[in-house]
């Protein structure tokens, strides 16, 4: 299954930031017109989903071998304290990926400002130089040479 299909924490917030089902951003980060934040707000929701998959695999695994109906003789000390540091792993993934996507969207401007172009003021000299600093007309400016015959 694709990442983008698969659900991750993080989609009603970026649903709610950029305006938009989560199909509809993925669409509209592939055009050549895409903000850069909604681009890279997706590829973290995506490394997010499958850091959430991880997770829940290893629960799932952790889930099953602890089963009541399970064996006690097929428990293994080693395979749970190696599912428990992949799970540490995979938690501390899904963590960073969601501080990131929080701290992206935070940096964005408000969403009623993000359309707005930039306006720089820049300052206008609408002052004119006194006479004496000005410099002199040539005396023959604006004159035309009369042709010899």
């Amino acid at each position: 299954m694709s990442v983008r299909l698969k659900s991750s924490t993080a989609d009603g917030r970026l649903q709610e930031v950029f305006g938009a089902p989560i199909a509809e951003l993925h669409a509209t980060a592939t055009g050549p017109d895409a903000p850069p934040a909604l681009t890279r707000a997706l590829e973290l929701r995506s490394f997010l989903a499958l850091a959430e998959e991880q997770v829940a695999r290893v629960r799932d695994r952790v889930h099953e071998a602890m089963a009541p109906d399970r064996d006690m003789g097929e428990l293994s000390a080693g395979d749970l304290r190696f599912d428990a540091q992949w799970l540490e792993a995979a938690l501390d993934a899904r963590n960073g990926y969601r501080a990131a996507i929080g701290q992206l969207l935070r940096a964005m401007p408000p969403p009623d400002q993000q359309s707005r172009p930039v306006r720089t003021a820049q300052p206008v000299v609408a002052a004119a130089l006194p006479p004496s600093l000005a410099a002199p007309v040539p005396v023959r400016a604006g004159v035309a040479r009369a042709r010899r015959p």
